[in-house]
């Protein structure tokens, strides 16, 4: 496996080609925030809160940092102005869906976000898609999954699956940052029964 350099908040890290820039940090004690990452799951990029500053050959973007290769001579910067003020929008706009999150309450303090900046949608779901990941590329059950697209979006429990192999599982259930999983497990258990 080739041996990348790369500089992440001003210190020289070694990376192993194939390696995402937050794995690259993690492994450096280097830390990013996350909310849709897991290390036994695929790369998802959908919460956005890992958002990175990252240069390239002079160029300066922003990219998410759980699917952004590492490559030699990059230069990366996990906190500055403009990260911060993107992950406090990209925290206000999560606190709309879920504000008694602790997760989400937690960095909402650290980045100075607002809870009451959006008008409350009841969702509760951030969608970060742990929890249907989990179920698919873990146990490779399915018994949870997306319903609808964008702002209609939810998570839902498979009645015919889940009513089988949820009750003794619920390993997805630790993994909600938001608690909400719980809560559709409930109802969806209220409804089958």
């Amino acid at each position: 496996m080739i041996e990348i350099l790369l500089q992440i908040d001003g210190k020289e890290v070694k990376a192993k080609e194939g390696m995402t820039v937050l794995e690259a940090a993690q492994d450096a004690g280097i830390s990013i925030p996350t909310l849709c990452h897991h290390e036994k799951l695929e790369p998802f990029g959908g919460c956005r809160i890992c958002i990175v500053e990252v240069e390239v050959r002079g160029w300066t973007k922003r990219v998410v940092s759980c699917v952004y290769p590492v490559e030699e001579n990059l230069v990366v910067r996990t906190r500055s102005g403009k990260i911060d003020k993107l992950r406090k929008m990209i925290l206000e706009l999560l606190l709309a869906h879920a504000p008694d999150s602790p997760d989400l309450q937690d960095l909402a303090h650290e980045y100075g976000a607002d809870k009451d900046r959006f008008e409350k949608e009841a969702s509760f779901c951030i969608h970060c898609g742990l929890c249907v990941r989990y179920c698919a590329e873990v146990k490779k059950i399915n018994a949870v999954g997306f319903v609808d697209r964008g702002i209609r979006k939810e998570i839902s429990f498979i009645p015919e699956i889940a009513s089988k192999d949820c009750w003794n599982c619920k390993e997805c259930f630790p993994l909600c940052p938001t608690e909400a999983l719980q809560a559709a497990f409930v109802l969806t258990k209220s409804l089958i029964n």
